[in-house]
């Protein structure tokens, strides 16, 4: 069975260079270490242990960079290297949150964002809004959880122009 859906895509442009851009973006994500906790959560009877570890995880944006693939350098084996890098973001506790209602919500938890420089070195932004991703499940809690990521998306993008 295939479902089509529409998804809205966000796309920023900002009058800063892109090396402050992604500077003032890295800065809001906290540091995603698996290792730091799964071995607590995979224990019932520690997995607060877990969730008090990952809080301490989280950035000022409250979510956190998982990882990053720079799709830029990769250009090189082209000889076109360009500024641009994917941005892996997210934080396990709200993906717990949607998960626990729909366990499909993990197909797009974490996010990705693109940041990349246009040819005079202006950084873009782009990303699909969660709400808009996790919105197709068609439930009202998960829903409540993908807002939340809207907002917190969007401040992350903002807050680093």
């Amino acid at each position: 069975m295939d479902n089509k859906i529409s998804v809205n895509h966000v796309v920023s442009s900002f009058q800063t260079t892109y090396e402050t851009f992604i500077s003032r973006f890295e800065s809001q994500l906290g540091r995603h270490d698996i290792s730091a906790y799964w071995d607590l959560v995979a224990d019932p009877d520690r997995a607060k242990d877990g969730e008090a570890v990952l809080r301490r995880q989280e950035g000022s944006s409250g979510l956190m960079l998982f990882t990053t693939y720079d799709h830029g350098t990769l250009l090189n084996i082209k000889g076109a290297q360009r500024k641009a890098r994917q941005y892996v973001v997210g934080n396990p506790l709200y993906a717990a949150r949607m998960t626990q209602r729909d366990i499909r919500a993990a197909l797009y938890a974490p996010l990705r964002v693109l940041v990349y420089a246009d040819d005079s070195g202006g950084p873009h932004v782009e990303y699909d809004l969660p709400s808009s991703l996790f919105g197709q499940l068609e439930n009202d809690k998960v829903n409540e959880v993908a807002a939340e990521l809207d907002q917190k998306m969007s401040a992350l993008v903002e807050k680093s122009s």
